[in-house]
């Protein structure tokens, strides 16, 4: 179904692949006539030829990257704005579009959500920029109908920014590199590997987008296979999908951990473009006649089955039939896999949803950026139609991705084929994606086509003993399930035919709804500030020491943003630093926030010149200890703040808010084995938090204990490989000290300087 190949491949006439082995040369002579070399035949990627027509700074290997277009949603877009502006904004140098579809609904925190969309509307109307308002489109089905261009790069402060279908190299990035590109700053990267995705064969009838996304990510995500790399798509097997269905597929690419994808264009994306009245931004692309990749997944396309992703990632995969078959063995792993990433919290269960020797569901979710396509819904409709989901506990809701797709299937008769069933179809909302709408009941179980299944993101609430999981599947396998009033099944079971229903789109829904300055800034426009949007509070350079506390310890093999900071309601203070910060690690580690503030009180005393030693009787002991190590430290030039440990932070959403809120809560640090994603370091690092890594093993140090890290200023200007650190007091002994070594990792000289100033805000006030 998926094999990944162990060494690089070179693609030749974008259909034959040779392993780069020692016959590689001969074999390539031979079929092409030439000699080729890895780094020329690396060249002939689709990837390398777009990042090198966005690159600003005259080197393939450290790129500066300048984006065509940007997009954020209204979790993001005021937080992203307030920084800009606090940096200077004056105008956006490039078309930005902010959508309005993960607050949408109003319901929650009073005026706060409505206040954020005016908010967003008078700042496109200043600044000049792009407004979609609610219930209009989900933020990635509007860049496709209305943003993406063959050849193009679009940022978004979504990680689901992809785009790479339609030819667009698209990535998500938390809110500090969009503003860096609102400042006429660039996004620095070190040239990404590229991995090609060899397509082959068909799908079989009843298997969609999300079946063959969800075997890929089964197959890489815990290996690393393709992390912060370029996935690119290639192979006879793309022609043999639709562009619903590749953009399907591709959205769920970021849950591999990869930077972006790309996928070769043929006449179904210039379709596409075409049925979006924008021909004119189609491009042809291709690889080369020899392209060398990094590595290689091969995926035959007619071997994949309707695919399940258990709770709670979507890496947990298994094909339907297989969980069918090995139900009570496969619910009980699945349980105890639960133990970790619940910290035993509640009592979860599975095995209790089998009735009659088949599993049980109580909830169907059709919804969002991956499951609200057209091609998606109308599959659906097909399935069920003359059916009924029944007047159990299960319930299904359709969510087509934006009005226009919505509008089509009331003219096409799918709109109706679901409602007569009991299915009820609501308006374009990314709500049931991140714990917002559709929350099912305590210990339900509910089968979605969204983009992810991590714990909370259905909204249930540990701390309050709620809890409900999901499960990924394709759009197909939930109508087959509701049209078996629950019990899961595979829509490969489907015996009736699929209607090939034509797309029309009408931009007239947009045209009369859309605010499109057409890139006109008008200065004379007042922003609306509503009561709960709040400026950043102010941040400090980085001292010459620091001194940190440890104020949670997290040993899960991964830890997501939404465990950081979760979504759903908290959502509500997105606006507000501060208020938002009150949930941070909420839902993991309780204590973290009031740990957070102790410590953050006392470098207020310092930054007073009061001694903190005075106020604070936990820190007398670390403080003595360190002036041994450093005698001329002291409060005038060691910071006080906080630090956290995870194994490896930073899966999942692109929100700034994971690292923000940790700053402004008093956060210098983290510490890992690992960090899951750029993107997550990206955010520490342009929060001014410095990104520590530690070697897996035993740890030095324990929660609650004391870290001082002598001339880390220095250390950070001059570059250093290890940064000397020590434990003072705690566990390592009353009055006593316990060395140990981290790094920094590789950062660029503008990171550092982020770094140095305390956060990207100071960089960009200093530097105007």
């Amino acid at each position: 179904m998926i094999q990944l190949l162990e060494t690089g491949v070179y693609l030749v006439n974008g259909t034959e692949l040779i392993a780069d082995d020692a016959q590689a040369a001969a074999s390539i002579k031979a079929k092409t006539g030439r000699e080729v070399d890895r780094k020329s035949a690396s060249e002939e990627t689709i990837a390398y030829g777009i990042l090198k027509n966005h690159n600003t700074s005259g080197s393939m290997d450290r790129l500066k990257i300048k984006f065509d277009k940007l997009t954020s949603h209204d979790i993001t877009f005021v937080g992203i704005i307030q920084t800009a502006r606090a940096s200077g904004l004056t105008k956006f140098p490039v078309p930005y579009v902010l959508t309005n579809c993960h607050n949408s609904l109003c319901a929650v925190g009073g005026t706060i959500n409505e206040d954020d969309h005016m908010f967003g509307l008078t700042c496109a109307k200043r600044y000049g920029g792009v407004y979609v308002p609610p219930h209009q489109a989900v933020i990635h089905q509007y860049a496709r109908e209305m943003l993406a261009g063959g050849g193009k790069m679009i940022l978004g402060s979504d990680s689901h920014t992809r785009y790479g279908a339609l030819g667009t190299m698209a990535m998500g990035e938390g809110g500090p590199e969009l503003v860096k590109q609102l400042l006429n700053q660039t996004y620095d990267i070190n040239m990404p590997g590229v991995v090609a995705v060899y397509l082959e064969g068909e799908p079989v009838k009843g298997v969609g987008p999300q079946d063959v996304a969800l075997a890929i990510i089964g197959a890489v995500f815990g290996n690393g296979y393709v992390k912060n790399k370029v996935m690119e798509f290639v192979g006879p097997g793309v022609a043999k999908l639709s562009a619903d269905f590749r953009i399907g597929i591709d959205v769920m690419t970021t849950e591999t951990t990869c930077l972006s994808s790309i996928w070769k264009t043929d006449d179904a994306i210039r379709e596409f473009y075409e049925i979006h009245g924008r021909g004119e931004e189609y491009a042809a692309l291709n690889p080369g006649e020899v392209a060398y990749y990094d590595g290689c997944i091969r995926v035959d396309l007619s071997s994949i089955r309707p695919m399940i992703a258990m709770p709670f990632h979507p890496s947990n995969t298994y094909t339907i039939e297989e969980l069918n078959a090995n139900l009570l063995d496969i619910l009980d792993d699945c349980e105890k896999k639960a133990l970790v990433s619940l910290d035993g919290a509640v009592d979860f269960k599975l095995k209790d949803k089998v009735k009659n020797g088949k599993l049980y569901v109580e909830q169907g979710i059709i919804a969002g950026c991956a499951g609200g396509g057209f091609e998606n819904i109308c599959a659906a409709a097909d399935i069920l139609e003359n059916a009924g989901i029944g007047s159990d506990e299960f319930t299904l809701s359709v969510y087509p991705a934006s009005m226009p797709v919505y509008m089509e299937l009331v003219k096409n008769g799918c709109a109706a084929k679901l409602l007569q069933t009991g299915a009820v179809l609501k308006t374009a909302f990314c709500g049931p994606c991140f714990g917002a709408g559709d929350t099912p009941a305590n210990n339900a179980f509910s089968i979605r086509h969204s983009t992810r299944n991590f714990p909370n993101r259905e909204g249930s609430k540990l701390q309050n003993g709620q809890i409900a999981s999901v499960a990924l599947m394709d759009a197909r396998s939930i109508a087959a399930t509701a049209a078996n009033k629950g019990y899961l099944t595979p829509a490969t079971e489907f015996d009736g035919n699929f209607t090939k229903y034509k797309y029309f789109f009408d931009r007239k829904i947009y045209e009369n709804r859309v605010f499109d300055s057409r890139g006109v800034a008008d200065e004379t426009v007042e922003i609306k500030f509503g009561p709960n949007i709040k400026d950043w509070p102010a941040m400090v350079e980085l001292t010459k020491n620091l001194m940190l506390k440890v104020v949670s310890e997290i040993h899960d093999p991964v830890t997501t943003t939404d465990e950081l900071i979760p979504s759903g309601e908290t959502s509500s203070y997105r606006s507000n630093p501060l208020g938002l910060a009150e949930f941070t690690l909420s839902r993991k580690d309780p204590n973290y926030v009031r740990l957070a503030k102790e410590i953050q009180d006392a470098e207020s005393v310092r930054r007073e010149m009061a001694c903190p030693v005075r106020r604070f009787p936990e820190l007398d002991e670390a403080w003595r200890v360190m002036k041994t190590i450093t005698p001329d430290a002291d409060r005038s030039n060691t910071g006080i703040g906080s630090t956290i440990f995870a194994v490896k932070p930073g899966d999942g959403s692109a929100r700034e808010q994971a690292a923000s809120c940790q700053k402004v809560l008093g956060g210098w640090a983290n510490i890992a084995n690992e960090y899951a994603t750029k993107r997550y370091r990206s955010n520490l690092i342009n929060w001014g938090m410095l990104p520590f890594v530690i070697q897996e093993g035993a740890l030095p140090f324990k929660n609650l204990d004391y870290i001082y890290i002598p001339d880390i200023r220095r250390a950070v200007e001059e570059k250093a490989d290890t940064i000397k650190a020590y434990v003072v007091g705690g566990s390592a002994g009353a009055g006593q000290k316990k060395e140990f070594e981290m790094t920094l990792g590789e950062l660029t000289d503008e990171e550092r300087q982020i770094i140095l100033k305390g956060c990207l805000i100071n960089y960009n006030r200093v530097s105007e």
